[in-house]
C-alpha cells in the first residue's frame, strides 16, 4: 500500500520540494494550506490532493484530518510548514498580529499533531516533521513574534520526541538556518542560499532513518552561513 503524506502549510518552495521528493518514491500525497487554491498546480503535477486548513483554527485542523484520513488513510508522513511573522520594533508590534502569529507559527503545530498522534498510537508508527528556522534557536531583534513562536514549536518537537519515540513515532525538527532560493530569490552560483530541492532531500533521509538511530532535530544552512 502506498505511502500517505501531508503536508500542511503547504506552498511552492519548501514544502513543494519535500512534496515531489516523497511522489518520487510513489506516495499518497496530501497538501493543505489556507488558500488552497494556491496548490492547483502543484497538486495537478504530483497527483496528489489539496486541501483547504487554517491551522490556527481546532475543527479546520480536524476536519482536515478526517478528509485525509478518508481519502487516503492514517497519514504515515507529516510535515508541519506552517508559520506567521509579524516584523518591527517591540514597542510598535500589534498584540493581536502577535497572537496571531503565535496561533499560526506554534499552536498550529500542536493542533496538527495533536490530530494525528492519536491515529499514529493506535497504528503503533509515524512521522512527524516540523520545520523550525534560525529563530528557533536566535532570538533576532525587531523579530519577537517569530521567535516566540518558533521556540515554542521547537520545544513541542523536543518534548513529543521524548514521548512518542517509544511508542515507535519519530518526531523529528529541522532548523533551517538561512534564506532559501526562490524564482523571486535565486542563488548567485554561490551556494549562499538553501537549495530546496537538497533540503527536501534531508526531509525524505530523516523520515527514512532506522529506528536504531532516529534524529530529533537536524540543522541546515549554507556553507557560507554563520553559525
Amino acid at each position: 500500500m502506498a505511502e500517505t503524506v501531508l503536508i500542511v502549510g503547504a506552498g511552492p518552495g519548501l514544502s513543494a520540494s519535500v512534496a515531489r521528493r516523497f511522489a518520487k518514491e510513489g506516495a499518497q500525497v496530501a497538501l493543505a494550506a489556507r488558500h488552497p487554491e494556491k496548490l492547483q498546480d502543484l497538486a495537478a503535477e504530483l497527483g496528489a490532493r489539496s486541501y483547504g486548513c487554517d491551522v490556527a483554527d481546532r475543527s479546520s485542523v480536524d476536519f482536515l484530518l478526517a478528509q485525509v484520513t478518508a481519502d487516503l488513510g492514517t497519514p504515515d508522513v507529516v510535515m508541519f510548514n506552517a508559520s506567521g511573522r509579524v516584523r518591527g520594533a517591540f514597542t510598535e508590534l500589534d498584540p493581536e498580529a502577535v497572537k496571531q502569529a503565535l496561533l499560526v507559527s506554534c499552536y498550529g503545530g500542536y493542533l496538527l499533531c495533536n490530530a494525528v498522534v492519536p491515529q499514529m498510537l493506535e497504528r503503533g508508527s509515524g512521522t512527524i516533521l516540523l520545520t523550525g528556522a534560525s529563530a528557533s534557536v536566535k532570538g533576532y531583534a525587531r523579530s519577537a513574534s517569530f521567535a516566540m513562536g518558533k521556540f515554542g514549536l521547537r520545544g513541542l518537537a523536543q518534548s513529543l520526541a521524548r514521548e512518542l519515540q517509544p511508542e515507535g513515532i519519530h518526531v523529528a525538527h529541522f532548523v533551517i538556518d538561512g534564506g532559501i532560493r526562490s524564482e523571486s530569490r535565486p542563488d548567485d552560483g554561490s551556494d549562499a542560499l538553501l537549495d530546496p530541492d537538497a533540503i527536501a532531500e534531508t526531509y525524505f533521509q530523516v523520515a527514512r532513518q532506522h529506528r536504531s538511530a532516529w534524529t530529533w532535530e537536524v540543522a541546515l544552512r549554507p556553507w557560507v552561513e554563520n553559525f
